[in-house]
């Protein structure tokens, strides 16, 4: 398979937590829980940097294969394969454009942050 191609009232304590969505990484990783490799499988050599990036980080990541108007050309296992992506990494299917499908990629992306702090 070829890929090339403030107000007023009570003060209350509040957690911050920072998601990278990929974009520059150094400065933007620093703090964050995790990141989302966003992968536009018509090009899926471009996401090779960011994975690489975050694989060797240790932060947590989930690839999320955005699909338009449901297509997708390649299924997650044939891309877990192509990037060699171990098993612990969810590889997810979304459309970026619906809100319903960025937030479920974004509780994937905790879940898995927050499993991979247990371990």
């Amino acid at each position: 398979m070829d890929f090339a191609s403030s107000s007023g009232g009570p003060s209350r304590s509040t957690t911050s937590a920072k998601i990278v969505v990929a974009g520059g990484f150094d400065k933007t990783t620093r703090g964050a829980i995790g990141a989302v490799v966003l992968v536009d499988t018509r090009r899926l050599a471009d996401c090779f940097p960011a994975v690489d990036y975050f694989e060797n980080s240790g932060l947590p990541f989930v690839i999320a294969l955005n699909g338009f108007d449901g297509q997708q050309p390649y299924n997650p296992d044939e891309v877990r394969e192509a990037l060699q992506i171990g098993p612990d990494t969810p590889i997810i299917t979304t459309d970026a454009r619906h809100r319903a499908d960025a937030k479920s990629t974004l509780i994937t992306l905790v879940e898995h942050a927050l499993m991979a702090r247990l371990r």
